[in-house]
């Protein structure tokens, strides 16, 4: 396998070490890893963990977005505009209004896209010029709105992760007793807008097994999160993330009464770390890694899961995503992946080009979705979120704030134009990005 430079967009950012840690074997598909960041702080405190690591591609850092770019196989984006600061405006502009303010959900998640898009589609141009046979991995989050957004630019050759339908995969097929090897899966919706509808043995659907029974079924986070019942109603598994479209009124009250938000929880822990992660004395990697755990453990623990354990959190999660990814296309041997990309008839409920969450064939060149089918209690639910989606890009486009006002309303758990109103008011008197919309 030919080794390549890989260059990661939001290289400062917490996660990164993840990434690269994923890159310490012998079958790495680059050997060269150039962070980009415009937090020089940031950007040379997590060069400092990177380079703490025993082995792996050498590292660089820089500021300089053409010169991150120029000679690059693979750019992984997952960048992060008004850093955690945005995700605490994002959380409390919509608590204040008593509707969700999630990064990626609701109010919250068209906010974040709303001041994002416009700056992934200028980098998907960049790369377009300097590094046009570049794959573009987008992890910047609303994973899948972004990726549409960038699409626009460079076709297929940019692929939308995720960790969640994976995990999700993988704890159903261990509750299950199955080999992963062994069994065909059919999953499909939008980025944190999907359903597990089926789980195939030799031919047999094997996931009746769990959702009948109680004991089998709340083994899995999801079981926990949605109840027994619920699962055995649905006849689906969803994706974590419809818990706040489900329980929408209980979430909320829940957030209200806590006495943080998710975001205000990592913009506190990091501050903390990112202030150890560059001290002379201090071991960076080792500083890192504690921080990460107590993030894991801590994951969706206000919204009803409580705190993680090890097996849980276990299993590799949009590092391994974005590995598998790279290795299949550097090294042409197909392997199969749920991952974000053009829906290409794949879901007739769906435009062609609609960026859609589904499995996938990767090999050299690229990734294609596979036939599947959508749950279809989630159909209404899924065009109206894609229309919002829509909305979003057509309001970066065009610099519209009544765009951006029909976005808020057309979201199922705003669904008010007045209170869209002042949601877009009150993250534009909080968000300068924002500026652009009038």
């Amino acid at each position: 396998m030919s080794r390549r430079k890989l260059v990661i967009l939001g290289g400062g950012g917490f996660r990164v070490p993840l990434v690269y840690g994923a890159l310490l074997g012998p079958d790495s598909p680059v050997d060269e890893v150039v962070l980009h960041d415009v937090d020089t702080a940031r950007l040379s405190a997590i060069t400092r963990v990177l380079r703490a690591f025993e082995g792996g591609p050498r590292v660089d850092a820089t500021t300089d977005l053409t010169s991150a770019l120029t000679g690059a196989s693979f750019v992984f984006s997952a960048i992060r505009v008004h850093g955690l600061e945005g995700r605490v405006i994002d959380e409390r502009v919509a608590l204040n209004e008593g509707v969700l303010g999630q990064e990626t959900v609701g109010a919250g998640g068209i906010a974040y896209g709303l001041r994002t898009v416009p700056v992934a589609q200028a980098i998907a141009r960049r790369i377009s010029l300097v590094a046009p046979e570049a794959w573009v991995i987008n992890f910047t989050n609303p994973a899948g709105l972004v990726t549409e957004a960038m699409a626009q630019h460079l076709g297929g050759r940019v692929i939308g992760i995720c960790d969640s339908p994976s995990a999700l995969v993988r704890r159903v097929v261990r509750a299950l007793g199955a080999s992963p090897s062994s069994v065909e899966i059919e999953y499909a919706g939008l980025n944190h807008l999907g359903w597990l509808t089926a789980v195939r043995e030799n031919g047999i659907d094997l996931l009746p097994r769990l959702l009948t029974t109680p004991s089998r079924a709340e083994s899995i986070e999801e079981g926990r999160l949605f109840g027994a019942a619920r699962l055995q109603a649905l006849g689906a598994v969803p994706n974590e993330y419809l818990h706040y479209y489900y329980d929408h009124s209980s979430v909320v009250r829940g957030l209200l009464e806590a006495p943080q938000t998710r975001g205000e929880y990592l913009l506190h822990q990091q501050r903390d770390v990112y202030a150890r992660l560059v001290a002379a004395d201090g071991d960076p990697l080792q500083a890192w890694q504690a921080a990460r755990r107590d993030r894991d453990a801590t994951y969706m623990a206000t919204e009803g899961l409580g705190e993680r354990d090890a097996a849980t959190v276990e299993g590799g999660g949009y590092e391994a995503v974005a590995l598998a990814l790279m290795s299949a296309i550097a090294s042409g041997r197909p392997a199969q992946l749920i991952l974000n990309v053009r829906n290409r008839g794949t879901l007739p409920e769906l435009d062609d080009d609609a960026v859609v969450e589904v499995p996938c064939i990767v090999d050299g060149s690229g990734a294609r979705p596979l036939p599947t089918s959508l749950f279809a209690g989630g159909v209404d639910l899924v065009r109206r979120i894609k229309a919002t989606d829509r909305a979003v890009l057509e309001a970066a486009a065009t610099g519209s704030r009544a765009v951006a006002v029909r976005a808020m309303a057309s979201h199922p758990l705003i669904d008010s134009v007045p209170v869209a109103r002042r949601l877009i008011a009150g993250y534009q008197e909080q968000l300068p990005e924002l500026g652009y919309l009038s």
